[in-house]
């Protein structure tokens, strides 16, 4: 039976991610796939939990290679002004999925483009997309962090990585700035044009005060959450950091539009 969200207890990658998996009725849903697009967190180039471990997503690709004869890609803008995607990638180890499971590695920040328009966008009322990304089944993999302008990042905010530097880097910064002036109401239309198929969050540990460093969460909070309704994924998410979803303005926004918080 497929869930909008489900949790369980961190033993190790390899075994709780298939069991998550199965618990919330992902191996059918992904049966039925052509080509599975894994958007991890890699923002830069630290280590987890400030990104998300080669080894959550080995186990997430073991899993599509299980249960789909989907193609399936590895896809990622990272947000670093100074490294390619390309560079986190290997630097980050990602570069050994593809030897063992053959999978594709993407850098969304050079993607082909489609365009998009959203009659009620008041920050991004057209937005620029990798097609790629429309194309695919899109599992957002984001890591357990509270972050400074969005209070938490998790999978829906994750999904910012998709946004081109070409037309989302301002004044040479960061390569998605834009988001930075109305944070909370550009994730929300974000997701608006393309929210997770399948969000994940890897909460074995947890950053409990800082997206790139900073205090972790004591004791870890050793859990993965994982579901069909990235709304409810990131309220079961936020609840750990601390955040009421209520308190966390692109939450509440999408909550009734893009999912149900209390699920």
């Amino acid at each position: 039976m497929q869930k909008a969200c489900a949790s369980e207890s961190y033993v190790s990658y390899e075994e709780t991610i298939p069991v998550l998996l199965q618990a919330i009725g992902a191996p059918e849903i992904l049966a039925r796939q052509s080509c599975i697009l894994i958007k991890p967190n890699l923002v830069n180039a630290s280590p987890p939990p400030v990104t998300l471990p080669v080894a959550a997503c080995e186990a997430l690709v073991a899993a599509c290679r299980r249960w789909s004869r989907a193609r399936v890609i590895v896809a990622e803008g990272s947000g670093d002004r100074h490294l390619s995607t390309g560079e986190i990638f290997h630097i980050l180890g990602y570069d050994r999925l593809v030897s063992r499971y053959g999978v594709e590695l993407v850098d969304l920040n050079e993607a082909e483009l489609v365009e998009l328009r959203h009659p009620q966008g008041k920050v991004f009322p057209s937005f620029m997309m990798p097609r790629l990304v429309m194309d695919s089944f899109v599992i957002s993999a984001a890591v357990l962090k509270a972050h400074s302008l969005a209070d938490v990042t998790l999978s829906m905010k994750n999904m910012i990585g998709v946004a081109p530097p070409a037309y989302y880097q301002r004044g040479g910064h960061w390569k998605k700035s834009a988001f930075h002036a109305r944070m909370h109401d550009s994730i929300f239309e974000l997701n608006r044009y393309r929210k997770p198929d399948l969000a994940f969050i890897d909460a074995s540990i947890g950053l409990a005060e800082y997206h790139l460093g900073g205090p972790t969460c004591e004791p870890p909070v050793n859990g993965l959450l994982a579901g069909f309704d990235p709304v409810a994924v990131d309220a079961a998410g936020a609840r750990l950091l601390g955040f009421p979803w209520q308190r966390v303005e692109h939450i509440r926004l999408a909550d009734g539009v893009l999912g149900c918080a209390d699920k």
